[in-house]
């Protein structure tokens, strides 16, 4: 989209569940859509970023029971809390809200209202457990007994965690109540659906979910759950629940409450409610129920934004021209790619443009755990690392706008940002900053005329940067920045100013090198503001500038301009830091308690997605597949691995899972080679990356051509293929030994 007609976009990420606290893996998310957000403003379109803490459902109940406390006193606490981890980060939303909120209970019933009125909600009776004790009907994992087909002890109503069998609660032998221990007795009860199943949400679903609002893995994803054209594979969505019950009460149903994931998505609607009602940069009041904390100002630091009432109808209904964006995990595409935009559809607002969906976070390439530490909190690594700005430019450094996982490897992050952001880009100021202020009244010379390629350079960038930061891939923006960076630096080693100042007569060219310098640096400054906030701040105020725009790439430093004196903008990252936060963080592998071992649980189903075909259960342990027999390093040896290059990559036509690649290892001509990964992997992601084939792999006559070699992918008990990548500096033909 041109640049040229400034946008007006709305962008939310998934809401946090106030039920814990902020980790790493959470972070992902918000630092991925904060870059994206603080891009889109740079450039000069209208960008509004909204969220908000989900505070509803039976985890909430029990735990602010368990406390002492009422649920509006926990969640309150815990909106804090989140408030704070995020502002540490740098994650600046223009309104952050709470579901338990006056307006998003008014949207939550409007829709629900407009969904009725329209045929699409139906009551149902249902049977389901009781808790004779606690008085209230359980949620399938709150019941506990033993395995139906394994007969493995203490499993859930849901699934079993031994054999990972699916079944209904109902089938569970000797069930208990997980909350009282009683045994539960089961009770009919009315349950309200939507009716999601009706042909023109099923019609609707195959039109929208193919129209370009997914990513293409999504979509495939999205396929499978609804089935071919005449299947019916979707059912209605049970989106009620009986008293007790933290949430919103139903209308016209006295002791229904509207099942959290009901009300999570409107809360973006809430949200964006309370940003349309402010008239000035004024703290809000977090409008919860019960005891609410005074927000601190979500618009703090957004200067030229401007506070004009918003039109909540503008952004949301129906025919709406602006642009909406949902970044959500993998993890809840079933509820954002179906419920939701249904919803929507049917009740008259608008759906999402597009939904940015990301992976999983993984630490040193296992799940985050904590007997090894690395199950960490956003809080511990402020108290640890303090600087979070290391940690943003990491996850930027490896985002490429893809569903593809993501691995925190704790010693690379150390050599990344030691290398990148101290050993390049701080190094340039650093390097010549000092010989302007000392030497020459701290005022930047004319630029050195041999050097107008390399601004030149640097100002072609902007449009590659540009493209990369919109289309989320981080990763490769960042790499054309440090290739800047690097030529900076060749630059800089070239003219060698630290020479220059010692020889007489060499007053003026010292001045021009540094100057220059100093330009490359304002630019690689400008390029890396959405990613280093803080930072570039910090360099604005050493370079005596105002806000850096993306504009200003093509504007210089003037002759005669006053620079402020150089302080020293970041130290490197140490080691030892990161040993102690992960130190701080491990716990022994003691067995949990039951109510600790049901909390997890809970948590993790409030959030999990109930597809239609049952998912594998999450593990505790770093679950494999049997080790293969032991072979000899000749056997090994007469497997050729080479570095490849996908030069291409495009789907195959009547081929279900096969993506084709075109791999370049070095000879005269590129391979081509049949994978399947097609459900894993949009083809234009894979497009430039490096990967590892099997180059001496017989050549392979399929339906579709010949393949010539094999490239290699990770995968495991749980969903996901993952191709391998080499380390950064690996070329095309090199050999892995």
């Amino acid at each position: 989209m041109s640049s040229k007609s400034p946008r007006k976009i709305l962008v939310t990420s998934a809401l946090p569940y106030a039920n814990g606290s902020i980790h790493l893996g959470h972070l992902v998310e918000y630092i991925q859509t904060d870059i994206w957000v603080r891009f889109q403003k740079m450039r000069g379109n209208t960008c509004h970023y909204v969220c908000a803490d989900d505070t509803h459902g039976t985890p909430i109940m029990l735990r602010a029971e368990k406390e002492g406390i009422t649920p509006e006193q926990l969640i309150a606490r815990v909106w804090q809390e989140h408030y704070d981890d995020f502002a540490a980060f740098h994650v600046e939303f223009d309104n952050y809200g709470s579901t338990n909120s006056a307006e998003n209970k008014q949207c939550a019933q409007d829709i629900y209202r407009t969904l009725k009125t329209n045929g699409l909600i139906e009551v149902r009776s249902i049977e389901q457990y009781f808790d004779p004790v606690k008085n209230m009907f359980l949620p399938d994992r709150f019941i506990k007994g033993e395995c139906p087909k394994c007969h493995a002890k203490d499993q859930y109503g849901d699934n079993c965690e031994v054999c990972g069998a699916a079944y209904a609660p109902t089938d569970l032998i000797n069930p208990f109540s997980a909350v009282s221990g009683a045994a539960p007795v089961l009770r009919n009860s009315d349950h309200y659906f939507f009716k999601l199943s009706a042909d023109t949400c099923q019609q609707f679903l195959r039109e929208w979910t193919r129209s370009g609002a997914l990513q293409a893995e999504a979509a495939n994803k999205m396929q499978e759950w609804l089935g071919e054209v005449g299947e019916n594979k979707l059912s209605d969505w049970d989106i009620s629940r009986d008293a007790p019950y933290f949430g919103f009460e139903i209308p016209d149903a006295p002791g229904k409450y509207f099942y959290v994931w009901l009300d999570a998505p409107v809360g973006y609607m809430g949200s964006f409610k309370q940003l349309c009602a402010k008239q000035t940069p004024t703290p809000p009041n977090l409008p919860l129920s019960g005891e609410e904390p005074t927000a601190p100002s979500p618009d703090k630091g957004r200067a030229g934004e401007g506070f004009a009432p918003l039109n909540f109808d503008d952004y949301w209904k129906q025919g709406s021209d602006t642009e909406l964006y949902h970044f959500i995990g993998k993890d809840i595409l079933y509820f954002h790619a179906l419920f939701w935009p249904a919803m929507l559809q049917h009740a008259g607002f608008r759906t999402p443009t597009k939904l940015f969906a990301h992976g999983f976070l993984t630490v040193n390439g296992e799940k985050m755990s904590k007997s090894r530490g690395t199950f960490i909190t956003a809080r511990s690594y402020i108290d640890h690392i303090k600087n979070t700005e290391y940690l943003r430019y990491y996850y930027a450094a490896k985002l490429n706008g893809s569903m593809e996982d993501l691995d925190l490897n704790l010693e690379d992050f150390v050599a990344k940002v030691n290398s990148d952001l101290i050993g390049k880009y701080i190094n340039i100021a650093s390097r010549c900053a000092g010989f302007i202020s000392k030497r020459f009244d701290g005022k930047v010379g004319s630029e050195d005329s041999s050097a107008f390629e390399l601004i030149s350079a640097s100002a072609y960038a902007n449009n590659d940067i540009s493209e990369h930061y919109e289309d989320r891939d981080y990763a490769r923006a960042l790499r054309e920045i440090m290739r800047l960076a690097d030529v900076a630096n060749q630059y800089i080693a070239e003219k060698q100013p630290w020479a220059l100042a010692k020889q007489e007569g060499k007053e003026a060219e010292l001045h021009a090198v540094c100057s220059t310098a100093l330009m490359l640096f304002r630019d690689l400054t400008l390029y890396l503001k959405p990613v280093l906030p803080e930072l570039a701040a910090q360099v604005e105020n050493f370079l005596n500038i105002a806000p850096l725009t993306w504009k200003d790439v093509h504007s210089k430093l003037p002759a005669g301009h006053i620079i402020n004196s150089y302080e020293h903008l970041a130290t490197r990252l140490d080691p030892k830091l990161i040993e102690a936060m992960v130190a701080a963080n491990q716990e022994s592998l003691k067995p949990m308690t039951e109510a600790h071992s049901q909390q997890r649980h809970a948590e993790a189903q409030q959030h999990t997605p109930s597809p239609l075909a049952p998912l594998p259960p999450a593990g505790e342990g770093n679950m494999i597949s049997p080790i293969a027999d032991t072979i000899s390093i000749d056997d090994f040896s007469k497997i050729d691995l080479r570095v490849a290059h996908i030069v291409n990559a495009e789907h195959v036509e009547g081929a279900e899972k096969l993506l084709k690649l075109t791999l370049d290892i070095g000879e005269e001509k590129p391979r081509t080679v049949f994978a399947g990964i097609k459900s894993a992997y949009d083809p234009e992601k894979l497009k430039g990356r490096m990967t590892v084939m099997v180059a001496n792999l017989a050549p392979r006559k399929m339906k579709f051509g010949l393949s010539e070699g094999m490239v290699l992918a990770a995968s495991g008990e749980a969903p996901g293929l993952f191709v391998l990548s080499p380390d950064d500096g690996a070329m095309p033909g090199m050999r892995i030994k």
